[in-house]
C-alpha cells in the first residue's frame, strides 16, 4: 500500500524519535561501563563523554572481588530473588484467580480494601514496628513475607485471569476439577506470558532492594549484594582518599562505576530470555478483554 507524504513525515519523525530515546537510555551504561574500565587518572584528566575508554584496567574490579563479602552477597541475593519470587507469584496467583472468579462473596468490597493499600499504608515506623513485634528483624522473612503479594502486580494479574473463557473453568468443574487443580492446570499454563512479566517485575524489585535490609538487617551475613557495594564503595573511597584528593577522588569514581556494573549486569542479563514475552504479558493484563 503507497504511503501518503504525512504518513512518510510521521515514520520519519517517529523514527527519529525512538532513535534519540535509544540513545538517551544506551549512553549512560555506556559511559558507567567505559569508566569503570578507564584508567583513574587518564579519566580525571580527559573529563571527555567517554564514548570510548579512556586508558584501560580492571583495577576497580579487582578491588572489589577482593573482597570475600561480594560472594556472601551474591548468594544471599540468589535467595532472596529465588525464593521471594517464588512466593510472590504464587501468592499473587491464588488472590488473582480468587478475587478474579465474580461469583466470590464479597468479592467487589475485597476489591475496595485491596486497592485502598494502593494509596495508603502505614508508613515505615509502623511497618517496622509491625515487623519487630512478629520476630522478623534479622531474619530473611523480613525481606520475603511483607512484600509476598504487590497490589499493583495483583491487579495486573487479575485483569489477565479474568480474560480467559469462563467455558474453560465451567467445564472443569463438570468434570470434577477443584479451584486449586482448575489455577494450576488450566489457569496458570494459559497465563505464561503474564507469569514471565510478573516474575521479571518481582525479581528485579528483590534484586535492587535496598532499604529493606537497611532497615531489617543486623547481621553481615545475611546482607544481599546491594548492601556489600555500598560497604565495599564506602571502605574503598576511604582508603582510596589517602593517596591524594584529586587521585582518590579519581580511583573512588572508578570502583563507584565498577559496583554499578557488577550489581546490575547479572539481571540484565535475564531481561533478553523473557523479553519476548514482557509486551504480551504487560499488554493482556492490562486491557480488559
Amino acid at each position: 500500500m503507497k504511503q501518503s507524504i504525512g504518513e512518510r513525515v510521521f515514520d520519519v519523525f517517529n523514527t527519529l524519535l525512538l532513535v534519540v530515546i535509544m540513545i538517551l537510555c544506551f549512553y549512560p551504561m555506556l559511559y558507567v561501563f567505559n569508566s569503570s574500565i578507564s584508567d583513574p587518572d587518564q579519566m580525571l584528566r580527559s573529563r571527555s563523554l567517554m564514548l570510548i575508554p579512556e586508558g584501560f584496567q580492571l583495577g576497580a574490579y579487582k578491588s572489589v572481588f577482593q573482597d570475600t563479602r561480594i560472594y556472601t552477597g551474591y548468594m544471599n541475593t540468589l535467595f532472596y530473588v529465588v525464593v521471594g519470587t517464588a512466593i510472590n507469584l504464587l501468592m499473587t496467583s491464588l488472590a488473582a484467580y480468587g478475587l478474579s472468579r465474580s461469583d466470590l462473596m464479597g468479592r467487589k468490597t475485597l476489591m475496595k480494601l485491596i486497592t485502598f493499600t494502593m494509596f495508603f499504608g502505614g508508613g515505615m515506623i509502623p511497618t517496622f514496628l509491625l515487623i519487630q513485634n512478629l520476630g522478623m528483624v534479622d531474619t530473611r522473612f523480613a525481606l520475603i513475607i511483607p512484600g509476598a503479594i504487590s497490589t499493583f502486580y495483583f491487579l495486573i494479574m487479575k485483569t489477565n485471569f479474568e480474560g480467559i473463557p469462563i467455558s474453560l473453568i465451567e467445564s472443569a468443574k463438570l468434570d470434577g476439577a477443584n479451584d486449586f487443580l482448575i489455577l494450576f492446570r488450566i489457569v496458570l499454563p494459559l497465563s505464561k506470558p503474564i507469569l514471565a512479566v510478573m516474575m521479571l517485575y518481582y525479581a528485579v524489585d528483590h534484586w535492587n532492594d535496598y532499604v529493606g535490609p537497611m532497615l531489617y538487617l543486623r547481621s553481615q551475613e545475611l546482607y544481599p549484594i546491594q548492601i556489600i557495594m555500598r560497604d565495599i564503595l564506602i571502605s574503598s573511597s576511604t582508603e582510596a582518599m589517602g593517596a591524594g584528593a584529586d587521585t582518590g577522588f579519581a580511583i573512588g569514581e572508578n570502583i563507584k562505576y565498577a559496583t554499578i556494573i557488577i550489581s546490575t549486569l547479572p539481571i540484565m542479563l535475564v531481561y533478553p530470555f523473557i523479553q519476548r514475552y514482557f509486551v504480551q504479558g504487560a499488554l493482556i493484563g492490562a486491557v480488559k478483554q
